[in-house]
C-alpha cells in the first residue's frame, strides 16, 4: 500500500513538471487547502479517547471490592437455605454426611475449573489489548510528528494571500498529497481499531465481572467446607483446614495439611499436619491401604483416597479437641489427667503413684460409649505399698 502511494505521487509530480500549461499549477493553487486543524483535532481526540480507556481500566480495579460485596449479597439467600437445611449436620449419619461433602466437593471443582478458563481468557484479552494499544499509540505519535513536520515546512496556507503562490506551493501540494492521503487512510484504520477495541474493552468487563462472580462463590464454599487450597505443586498440595468443634462454641481448629501425592494420580504418598498437635499416622496408613485394596476395582471418579483422607483428618482433630478440652477439665489438685492422641488413651496420675491407663472407644465422646480401665500400674516408689492384686490388668 505504501509503495502504491509513492508510484502515485511520483507521477503526478512528474505531470507537473512535463505540462507546458500552467492551468494545471493554477487550478491546483485554486484548489481548498487540507485543513490541518481538523486533522490535528481529530487526532487529539483519538488519543484522549485512548487515554480514557486507560482511566477507565484504573477505574475497573477500585470497584472490586463493590462487585465482591454485591456477588455475596446475591448468594447470601442461597448461603442461609444451605445453613438451615444443615443445621443439624453434626447429628447426620456418616452416610448422609459424606453424601454433602460430595455435593459441595462437586460444585467446588465445577467452580474451580470455570475460574480457571475465564482467567486464562481474561489474560489473552488483557495481553491483545496492551499491544494493540501500544501500537495505536504509536501510530498517533507518527502522525502529530509528520503534521508537525509539514507545519514546519510551510505547506499549510490559512489566508488568501498564500494562494496566489500557486507556482511555488503547486508542487509541494502535490508532493505532499500522497502524504496527507496516506493520513487520512490511517486515521479511518485507527477510527475501526478504535472500535474494535471498545468491543474487546466491554468483554473484558463482562468477564471481569463473572471472575469476581466465581471468586465470591468459591469464598463461600470455603466457609461452608473450611477447606481451602493455599498451595499445589507438582504432586504437592497444601490445605488449609478449619474445623469447627461442636459441642463447644465458638471454637475452630486451624491447621495445614502438606499432602504428597502418587505421580499422576490424586492418590495418596504422604502427609504432614501444621500445628502436630494431631497424630495421624493411622490415617495415613489407612488412606494407603484403601489405595491398594480398590486399585483393581472401577471407581467413580470423584472418589478417590485423597478425599477420604482430608474427611478423616477433619474428624480426628474433632475428636482430640473434644477429648483434650474434656480430659482438662476432669483434672483436680488430687490427681491429674492427661490424654495421649497417638495410643488413644486416658492417663490419670492418682495417689500413691498409681497410672491408671482408661481406653478411648472409637467416635468417643461424639458417640455413647462407655470408658474401658484397661491397667493400672506403679509410677513411683511409693507405690510398692499397693498389693500386687490391685496393680494388675484388668481388662
Amino acid at each position: 500500500m505504501k509503495q502504491k502511494r509513492r508510484d502515485f505521487k511520483n507521477s503526478e509530480i512528474e505531470s507537473v513538471r512535463k505540462s507546458p500549461e500552467r492551468r494545471r499549477v493554477e487550478t491546483m493553487a485554486d484548489e481548498a487547502p487540507l485543513d490541518l486543524e481538523a486533522l490535528q483535532s481529530r487526532i487529539k481526540k483519538l488519543a484522549e479517547i485512548r487515554s480514557n480507556g486507560h482511566d477507565d481500566a484504573d477505574l475497573m480495579s477500585t470497584d472490586e471490592d463493590d462487585l465482591l460485596r454485591d456477588c455475596v449479597f446475591q448468594l447470601e439467600g442461597k448461603m442461609n437455605e444451605i445453613i438451615e437445611e444443615y443445621s443439624d449436620v453434626s447429628s447426620l449419619p456418616a452416610e448422609d454426611f459424606d453424601t454433602y461433602l460430595e455435593n459441595l466437593k462437586r460444585e467446588l471443582s465445577s467452580v474451580e475449573a470455570e475460574n480457571a478458563k475465564l482467567s486464562g481468557e481474561v489474560g489473552n484479552l488483557m495481553k491483545g489489548y496492551l499491544e494493540d494499544s501500544i501500537r495505536l499509540q504509536c501510530n498517533i505519535e507518527g502522525l502529530t510528528s509528520s503534521l508537525e513536520f509539514i507545519q514546519s515546512q510551510g505547506l499549510v496556507t490559512k489566508s488568501a494571500d498564500a494562494r496566489t503562490e500557486c507556482s511555488s506551493l503547486a508542487e509541494h501540494q502535490l508532493e505532499s498529497k500522497g502524504v496527507h492521503g496516506g493520513c487520512k487512510f490511517e486515521l479511518l484504520e485507527l477510527n475501526s481499531q478504535i472500535e474494535k477495541k471498545e468491543g474487546i474493552l466491554k468483554s473484558l468487563e463482562d468477564l471481569d465481572y463473572t471472575l469476581k462472580r466465581c471468586e465470591g462463590l468459591l469464598k463461600v464454599e470455603d466457609t461452608l467446607t473450611g477447606l481451602e487450597v493455599i498451595g499445589y505443586e507438582g504432586n504437592r498440595i497444601s490445605l488449609s483446614l478449619r474445623t469447627h468443634i461442636p459441642e463447644i462454641e465458638m471454637l475452630e481448629q486451624n491447621h495445614e495439611l502438606a499432602i504428597e501425592l502418587l505421580d499422576d494420580t490424586l492418590e495418596l504418598k504422604n502427609a504432614e499436619i501444621f500445628p502436630n498437635d494431631v497424630y495421624i499416622g493411622e490415617i495415613i496408613d489407612s488412606a494407603k491401604s484403601f489405595t491398594h485394596q480398590f486399585s483393581l476395582l472401577p471407581m467413580p471418579e470423584n472418589k478417590s483416597s485423597l478425599e477420604w483422607f482430608v474427611r478423616r483428618v477433619q474428624d480426628r482433630i474433632v475428636l482430640s479437641t473434644l477429648r483434650k478440652y474434656l480430659v482438662k477439665d476432669a483434672s483436680k489438685s488430687r490427681h491429674s489427667i492427661e490424654y495421649i492422641d497417638r495410643d488413644e488413651m486416658v492417663l490419670a496420675h492418682m495417689v500413691d503413684g498409681v497410672d491408671a491407663f482408661i481406653k478411648m472407644p472409637q467416635g468417643w465422646p461424639m458417640a455413647s460409649s462407655a470408658l474401658k480401665l484397661q491397667s493400672l500400674k506403679g509410677s513411683s516408689q511409693s507405690s510398692k505399698e499397693v498389693t500386687f492384686s490391685f496393680l494388675c490388668k484388668v481388662e
